[in-house]
C-alpha cells in the first residue's frame, strides 16, 4: 500500500513538473483584408465552422496560433486590434475564454462590431451546484456543433446580408456533414462492448451524452488543473474495475503524465483530440474539425473493443 502511495505521489510531481515549464503563446499572425468580411475567431473549431459557412466572402483569422492550448491563452495588443476592427466576433462562451468579458466591456456601445456567443442555444451541462458554471467543451458533440455553425451564419448574415444566400447554402452544406458525422459516431458506438473510456483531460462530457460513453479523467475541465494523488489512485481503479485498455491524451499537452500512469497500470496510451486547436503538421496535411473528429471515433472504437 506504501508503495502504491509512493508510486501517486511521484506521478503527481511529474505533472508539477511538466506544468512549471508551459509559457504563454505569441499572437496570430493572420492579418485583416480590405473587401473582406473580416471574422476573428477566439479557437480553432470557430475558426473550421467560419470558414466553411463564410466561404469566398470571408477571412477568418483564429486568434490562438497553432500548435497553443487555449484555455489559459489571452489576447495581445495585435489581437486586440484585430478584434475591435472585424466586422465579426466570434467567442465560444459558457466560460471557455477567461479573458473575453473584459473585451467585450471595452468595445464602444455604438461599434458595429458584431459578436457572436457560439454556444448559445446548446444544452449546456453543468458541471457543479453552481448554476453559473458549466462545461464549455460543447463543440464536441457534433450535433451541438450545427447549433454552433447555425449562430455563425446568422452572424454573417447581418454582417452582409448581400451574401445571405450563399452563407445560408454553405452552412446547409455543411450541417449534412456534421449530421453525417453524428450518424457515423452513433453507428460506430452503438456496435462496442466497453461504454468507459480513461482520458488525461475532461473535456468529452457531451460526446460522452451523446453516445452512452462514460470518461473518467486524470484532470479537470483545463488540461492544466492540477490531480491529487487521490485522482490519480481513483484513476486507476477505474481502470482495472472496467478493464480499460488505454488511457487517452492530446496533443497540446505533455502525454508524460498519462504515459507515466498507463505504465504503472499496464495499459497502453491513444490520442482522443478535444479540438481545441491543431498542430502545425495537422494544419499542413489539410486536417479539419471533422477529419480529426474522424480520427478520434477511429480511436474510440479501437479502446472499446
Amino acid at each position: 500500500m506504501r508503495k502504491k502511495g509512493f508510486v501517486y505521489i511521484s506521478i503527481l510531481a511529474l505533472f508539477l513538473l511538466v506544468l512549471s515549464g508551459c509559457g504563454g503563446a505569441s499572437s496570430s499572425k493572420a492579418e485583416l483584408v480590405q473587401g473582406k468580411i473580416n471574422v476573428v475567431t477566439s479557437f480553432y473549431p470557430l475558426y473550421d465552422f467560419t470558414r466553411n459557412i463564410g466561404g469566398e466572402y470571408v477571412n477568418a483569422i483564429n486568434l490562438v496560433p497553432a500548435g497553443v492550448e487555449p484555455h489559459d491563452w489571452s489576447p495581445k495588443s495585435k489581437d486586440m486590434k484585430n478584434m475591435t476592427s472585424a466586422q465579426v466576433f466570434v467567442y465560444q462562451g459558457a466560460g471557455f475564454e477567461g479573458w473575453v468579458q473584459d473585451f467585450l466591456g471595452s468595445v464602444s456601445a455604438d461599434a458595429a462590431l458584431k459578436v457572436v456567443e457560439a454556444s448559445k442555444g446548446a444544452e449546456l451541462i453543468k458541471t457543479s451546484d453552481n448554476k453559473d458554471e458549466f462545461d464549455p467543451h460543447v463543440w464536441l458533440s457534433p450535433l451541438n456543433a450545427v447549433k454552433m455553425a447555425n449562430n455563425i451564419k446568422d452572424a454573417l448574415i447581418q454582417a452582409d446580408p448581400a451574401h445571405k444566400v450563399a452563407y445560408e447554402q454553405n452552412f446547409k452544406s455543411y450541417a449534412a456533414k456534421l449530421a453525417d458525422l453524428d450518424s457515423r459516431y452513433k453507428t460506430e458506438l452503438s456496435k462496442t462492448s466497453k461504454k468507459e473510456i480513461a482520458v488525461s483531460h475532461q473535456a468529452f462530457a457531451y460526446l460522452c451524452r451523446d453516445y452512452g460513453l462514460t470518461q473518467m479523467a486524470i484532470m479537470g475541465l483545463s488540461p492544466d488543473s492540477e490531480p491529487t494523488a487521490q485522482d490519480l489512485k481513483n484513476m486507476n481503479e477505474f481502470i482495472k474495475e472496467h478493464q480499460v485498455k488505454y488511457i487517452f491524451f492530446e496533443e497540446l499537452v505533455s502525454d508524460k503524465l498519462a504515459k507515466t500512469l498507463a505504465k504503472d497500470a499496464k495499459v497502453d496510451t491513444m490520442v482522443l483530440n478535444p479540438l481545441e486547436g491543431l498542430t502545425e503538421e495537422q494544419i499542413g496535411a489539410g486536417e479539419d474539425y471533422i477529419s480529426i473528429m474522424d480520427e478520434n471515433l477511429n480511436n474510440l472504437v479501437k479502446a472499446l473493443q
